[in-house]
């Protein structure tokens, strides 16, 4: 087995796992916060997937236009056209605002999709290509792919568990 073809499991789990996490929540789920100075679900969310649409097309494709600017999505959400939540102020990722799940889950699934077929293009070779990601610096592809995207999704996914649970919502299915 490659590296390549492990990686794809481990994604596409990933990705289904943001999906069943936030599919059943209500506007007001996604954005009740514990206390002050922590984030709401639908900062996570979004910034997860802001950070994987980046790294996939941006950053891993030679900057390719991401799918959140190629369909408009900052214009239907009135977000920033290239803000992903990395060093985002406290009080712009508080603001930040999705109108539902629902709505969001197509720019979900375009991203998964972009992803899949990136991991479709691409061998193990092409792993060791080495690429600036700001903040970090210089990685090899196969860094970001397991670092940048599947550490990071699953830490957000935990945090989605958890602030789930702290609103007396359904956790982790595990």
């Amino acid at each position: 087995m490659t590296l390549v073809e492990l990686l794809g499991p481990h994604l596409r789990r990933l990705h289904e796992d943001l999906e069943t996490a936030v599919s059943d929540l209500t506007p007001e789920q996604l954005h009740w916060r514990p206390s002050e100075g922590c984030n709401h679900i639908a900062f996570s969310l979004w910034h997860y997937v802001r950070t994987e649409d980046n790294l996939i097309r941006f950053v891993l494709q030679d900057r390719r236009t991401t799918v959140w600017l190629e369909q408009g999505w900052n214009e239907r959400f009135g977000l920033d056209r290239v803000a992903q939540g990395t060093g985002m102020s406290q009080e712009d990722a508080i603001a930040l605002r999705l109108p539902s799940a629902a709505e969001f889950s197509p720019y979900m699934q375009a991203v998964w999709q972009s992803t899949e077929e990136y991991l479709g293009s691409i061998t193990d070779d092409d792993l060791q290509r080495v690429f600036t990601v700001r903040p970090f610096g210089e990685r090899p592809a196969a860094q970001v792919l397991t670092e940048n995207l599947l550490t990071h999704g699953f830490s957000h996914l935990g945090e989605i568990w958890v602030l789930r649970g702290l609103q007396g919502l359904k956790g982790s299915p595990i």
